[in-house]
C-alpha cells in the first residue's frame, strides 16, 4: 500500500526532540526522510541506539522521535562534508531544522543559501519566538515560550505555584509537518518553494487557545488567575471529584437537566430535593452544597466501581486515569495510537503509534530509528548517484560514517 507523502523527500537537520518528531510524522506517511548528522557521536541525545543492549540505556524518545529515517553522517567541519550537505539540499523537496541561526549561516544551510542551491525547497524551521521581531534569535526552548503564553499561572490551584504543561512542543511538532504539507501543495499548483517556521511560543499559545482566545475576546481577570474546582459555574461539568483510592472522577454533564435524576440516584440523593431542583438552582444558589455532597459522595468508593457504573449508564462522566491506562487501552491499541514491538535486545516493548487515520494511505512503521550513519552509502549511492570508489575514499577521509 502506498504512502499519501511517497513521493517526497526529506532532509532532516534537527536535533531537538519536537524538531524530529515533526520529520517523523512525514516519514510515517511515506516520505523518504534522510537525518543529516554529525559524524561526532555526542550529538545524538543523552544515548545513542547503539547502546540499547545495556540495561536502562535506551532511548526511547530519540526512537520515536527518528523512526522512519535514514542516517547520514558526515563532517561538517569539513569542506567536502558540506559540499555533499548541499547536494542533498539540492535534492530534497523540504528541509526540516531546528538549529540555531548561526549554525545554518556557518554551514550553507540557512534559507537563502538553500533557495540558491534549490530554489523550489520547502524549508521548514522550528524556532523558539517566531522568524519576526526582537526576539526572534532566542534560543527555542519550550519552557521560555510556556512562559509568555499566559497559561502556566491558571493550572495548579490557587495559591500552588505555576506549572509547565509541556505539551508546547508537540503543538508545534504538528505544526512544522503540517505547514510543511501545506507548502507542498502550493508548491505542486505554482512551482514555488517558501520558508515555512512554526514556533514553540505559537504552538504553546495554541495549546491554551481555549482560554486566551476568550480573553482576547471579551477580556476580564478570571482568565488571568487560578481557579479553584470549587469555583466551577457548573457542579456537574468540567468538575473533577476525588475517589476513595486517589483517581479522579470527572463529570461532563452541562444539560444537568438530563443528567440530574441518575446522577443523584447513584451518589444517594433525592432526585427531588428542592433545592436542586432547576438547572439554575443547581449552577446557582444550590452550587456549593452541590458541589460539597457530590465530593463526599464520590470519595466513598474507588474508582472501578464509579467506572462500571458509569459505563452501564452510558453517562457522560469517566476518570481521569495515569500513564498506565493509555498502554493497555483496547481503544488505543485498535487504532494504533500504541504500536507492540519486538526488538532484538530488549525484548517486546511498546511505542506510541500514529495520531492520524487515513484508510487508503495509512502510516506505517517501516523501521524504527537507524544506528548513527546506518544508510549513509545508500543515500550517496540511491540518492546523489556517488559511485563505491568515491565513498571509499570520502571514508578514508573520514568525511562521512
Amino acid at each position: 500500500m502506498s504512502g499519501a507523502l511517497d513521493d517526497v523527500l526529506v532532509l532532516d537537520v534537527t536535533e531537538t526532540f519536537w524538531g524530529s518528531l515533526a520529520a517523523a510524522l512525514l516519514g510515517d506517511f511515506g516520505a523518504s526522510v534522510v537525518k543529516l548528522e554529525s559524524t561526532d557521536t555526542t550529538t545524538r541525545e543523552l544515548v545513542d541506539v547503539d547502546d540499547r543492549s545495556a540495561p536502562g540505556a535506551w532511548n526511547s524518545r530519540f526512537d520515536l522521535a527518528n523512526r522512519n529515517k535514514r542516517s547520514m553522517a558526515l563532517d561538517m567541519s569539513s569542506e567536502a562534508g558540506r559540499s555533499i550537505a548541499h547536494e542533498l539540499v539540492s535534492a530534497a523537496d523540504v528541509l526540516i531544522t531546528d538549529k540555531p541561526a548561526p549554525w545554518l549561516s556557518e554551514n550553507g544551510l540557512d534559507y537563502d543559501q538553500s533557495r540558491v542551491s534549490n530554489v523550489s525547497i520547502i524549508y521548514v524551521r522550528g524556532s523558539g519566538f517566531g522568524p519576526e521581531g526582537p526576539d526572534a534569535a532566542l534560543s527555542a526552548l519550550d519552557e521560555l515560550a510556556a512562559a509568555r503564553t499566559g497559561m502556566m499561572p491558571i493550572l495548579p490551584q490557587p495559591g500552588e505555584p505555576p506549572v509547565y504543561p509541556g505539551h508546547g512542543q508537540m503543538y508545534t511538532s504538528v505544526m512544522l509537518a503540517f505547514g510543511a504539507v501545506a507548502a507542498l501543495m502550493h508548491r505542486r499548483a505554482t512551482g514555488e518553494g517558501q520558508r515555512v517556521d512554526a514556533s514553540l511560543l505559537a504552538g504553546n499559545m495554541y495549546g491554551a487557545s481555549l482560554d486566551l482566545q476568550a480573553f482576547l475576546a471579551i477580556g476580564g481577570e478570571r482568565f488571568l488567575k487560578a481557579t479553584s474546582r470549587l469555583d466551577a459555574g457548573n457542579p456537574m461539568s468540567g468538575t473533577n471529584y476525588p475517589t476513595s483510592d486517589g483517581l479522579w472522577v470527572t463529570l461532563t454533564m452541562p444539560e444537568t437537566d438530563r443528567w440530574w435524576p441518575q446522577l443523584a440516584e447513584i451518589t444517594g440523593m433525592n432526585a427531588a430535593d428542592s433545592r436542586f431542583a432547576t438547572h439554575d438552582l443547581r449552577c446557582g444558589e444550590g452550587r456549593l452544597v452541590l458541589m460539597e455532597i457530590l465530593d463526599l459522595a464520590f470519595r466513598k468508593h474507588p474508582a472501578a466501581h464509579w467506572k462500571k457504573i458509569f459505563d452501564e449508564r452510558q453517562m457522560s462522566a469517566d476518570i481521569i486515569e495515569t500513564y498506565d491506562f493509555p498502554r493497555n487501552d483496547g481503544m488505543a491499541r485498535d487504532n494504533r495510537y500504541i504500536l507492540d514491538l519486538e526488538d532484538p535486545s530488549l525484548g517486546k516493548t511498546s511505542m506510541l503509534g500514529f495520531p492520524i487515520f487515513m484508510a487508503e494511505t495509512p502510516a506505517v512503521l517501516s523501521h524504527t530509528a537507524p544506528r548513527l550513519g546506518q544508510h549513509t552509502f545508500e543515500v550517496l549511492t540511491d540518492i546523489l548517484g556517488y559511485a563505491a570508489d568515491e565513498i571509499v575514499a570520502l571514508a578514508q577521509q573520514k568525511v562521512i560514517a
